[in-house]
């Protein structure tokens, strides 16, 4: 812990209730944080009060904070003009900082024979030619992707022609992905000359252009009777047309926007950007970071570094969640723009799906990094929005009760970490404190007991010593009426929902307090909850049965004569079955604890005589 901080929140209890900017500096006294505050003293006394009520990046920068100065401004506004000038000045460690990706790139066609497309970010004097410079690496990216897809070229580390014929084709070359020119006879130098050219076309005319001259070339080889080099043409034809109809996909009602979306991750959020003009999708720009601490405090210092070099601001910003001082960033924006620009949430249609797009997008590029889904990732991201988290659930516990007519009452727990199931943290409870059937009255013993547990094993940090991001309960609003003043009580501030099914037993909503949160049209998030459902169902009915027949096989054992229920129960623990029991010989039941010769004798006598019964009847 800091051993400045109580004479760092003296000096902040001190500070003005007025507009300001302050600077956090360390011990060599370089800025390691600048921020704006409507009021300095309330803002800034909040960096050195418990540490409970920050997240893993401001602890770590109030441990380095030495001292702070500030600056007043007369109105808020002023401040947040000032604090964008001061960032870009000094870049302060803490502040959200994006690097200048504005550097070109090109794209590559290597020398002949047998040229590769490939993106570079510089020219280079290799007898290569380089098409462009493009301002958009992502473009560049996406354009060579499309057209090694649609001329069939090879992606693979082999030489040609040294390697032609030495090895077998790839499996590119099998599903028609690839010419395959390590074929021998499969495409002849010239023919591949002739496809480097058809590319080269493509890129400098566009589409349009390369359908028209191809058309011709296929008409041409119809009738000279050349039909399978007529049908490669119309195939390629086709993909050069399937690359336009992807483009008009992502195309936008609005002529100019921007979309921002984020997508945290353990330790690690991506921001993802598409700027579409033109009505057309014509770059994207993403940004892995480390912590970023709360969602709408996170995406306003995100805007506010992304526009602050750039001229090109559109008039419409889609978001995907709310964002901190929104009125003061669309006032900069549309001052700086000179003209208005307006933040949007979009809750359905087309603009929610443009927004669903490009969390996907950022999704893709976390699973790069840190090696899970980009489902798994944009469904967590999608759930914490819609349940208004402060970040993904990346730790969810769920729970459902489960008797028949309150008979054999049980609770099963599982648990899905990153979006998968965690098996060796599910558990098991037998309701101890409530007769009949009383779904609410169980769920609350089970919820006490597990966070029992976990006072005893916080230290842990494993099993019950690890708290939930989420709880999900089987059942209604009742459900979680019931069960969140009993967190509160023992001092817990976890999110608690429920999850409604509808008559055919699928998921349907998820219930709060207050009513209910309708999910279907939420596919990540849809899929993900009904999957958590599905399981924690299945777990808790499967330990109901069990008990239910591990009751009657013992009630069966219980006829034997010695044979009480502390017997029973010990003869199933350690054979399992009833069929190895019943096979057991004396010797072998005598190592069961608590059986002695004569048990072992009656029990065997049980069971001969059962086995003639039965052949006999």
């Amino acid at each position: 812990m800091n051993p400045n901080l109580s004479e760092l929140r003296r000096k902040a209890m001190a500070l003005p209730l007025r507009p300001g900017v302050y600077l956090m500096k360390n011990k060599e006294g370089t800025i390691i944080y600048i921020g704006k505050a409507k009021m300095l003293k309330n803002r800034v006394s909040q960096y050195f009060g418990s540490p409970k009520n920050h997240d893993a990046k401001v602890r770590q920068m109030v441990e380095h904070v030495d001292r702070f100065d500030y600056i007043l401004t007369d109105s808020e506004f002023e401040a947040l003009v000032l604090e964008c000038s001061l960032i870009k000045q000094y870049t302060p460690k803490y502040n959200i900082l994006l690097k200048d990706d504005k550097g070109y790139s090109y794209i590559r066609i290597s020398p002949p024979p047998y040229a590769r497309i490939t993106e570079a970010k510089t020219k280079a004097d290799d007898g290569a030619e380089y098409i462009g410079p493009f301002m958009s690496s992502w473009v560049v990216k996406q354009t060579v992707d499309e057209v090694v897809k649609a001329f069939r070229l090879p992606t693979c580390g082999r030489r040609f022609p040294q390697d032609i014929g030495k090895e077998r084709p790839c499996l590119n070359a099998s599903i028609h992905l690839c010419c395959a020119p390590c074929r021998k006879g499969a495409v002849s130098e010239a023919e591949y000359a002739e496809i480097i050219q058809e590319v080269r076309a493509f890129l400098k005319g566009g589409g349009n252009e390369s359908i028209r001259v191809l058309t011709k070339k296929m008409e041409e080889a119809a009738e000279a009777l050349e039909f399978e080099r007529a049908a490669r043409l119309r195939d390629r034809i086709a993909a050069i047309r399937r690359i336009g109809e992807r483009q008009t996909v992502v195309a936008s009602r609005a002529e100019a926007l921007d979309v921002h979306a984020v997508v945290q991750g353990t330790g690690m959020a991506v921001f993802a950007v598409q700027r579409f003009a033109e009505h057309r999708l014509y770059d994207q720009e993403v940004y892995p970071m480390g912590e970023i601490g709360a969602l709408p405090q996170a995406r306003a210092d995100f805007i506010q570094q992304f526009y602050l070099n750039r001229d090109r601001i559109p008039p419409q910003i889609l978001l995907d969640g709310e964002i901190e001082d929104s009125e003061l960033l669309e006032k900069w924006l549309s001052e700086k723009a000179g003209r208005a620009v307006h933040f949007m949430i979009p809750q359905r249609g087309d603009l929610m799906q443009m927004v669903r797009m490009c969390a996907q997008n950022a999704a893709e590029q976390l699973a790069q990094r840190t090696g899970t889904t980009g489902h798994t990732a944009a469904a967590l991201n999608e759930l914490s929005r819609l349940l208004g988290l402060r970040e993904p659930p990346h730790y969810i516990e769920s729970y459902d009760i489960s008797n028949t007519g309150g008979d054999q009452n049980v609770a099963g727990m599982v648990v899905f970490e990153n979006g998968r199931p965690l098996k060796s943290a599910y558990r098991k409870f037998q309701i101890r404190s409530v007769q009949g059937q009383d779904d609410y009255g169980s769920m609350r013993e089970v919820i006490v007991r597990r966070f029992t547990e976990y006072e005893k094993l916080k230290d842990t940090h494993e099993g019950f010593g690890r708290m939930p991001d989420l709880i999900l309960l089987d059942g209604g609003k009742g459900h979680v009426a019931a069960i969140r003043p009993v967190l509160q009580q023992m001092g817990y501030d976890v999110p608690v929902f429920g999850m409604v099914k509808d008559d055919r037993h699928r998921t349907r909503a998820i219930a709060q307090d207050g009513g209910e949160i309708a999910i279907r049209s939420n596919r990540s998030a849809f899929t993900l909850v009904s999957a958590i459902q599905e399981e924690v169902h299945r777990f808790a009915i499967g330990y109901h049965r069990q008990r239910r027949s591990s009751e009657t096989l013992n009630s069966k054992l219980t006829r034997i004569p010695t044979v009480g229920e502390k017997r029973a129960a010990a003869l199933m623990k350690h054979f399992k079955t009833m069929r190895a029991l019943s096979e057991a010989t004396e010797e072998e039941l005598l190592l069961v604890p608590g059986i002695n010769r004569p048990s072992a004798e009656a029990i065997c006598q049980y069971f001969r005589e059962s086995k003639e019964n039965a052949k006999n009847g």
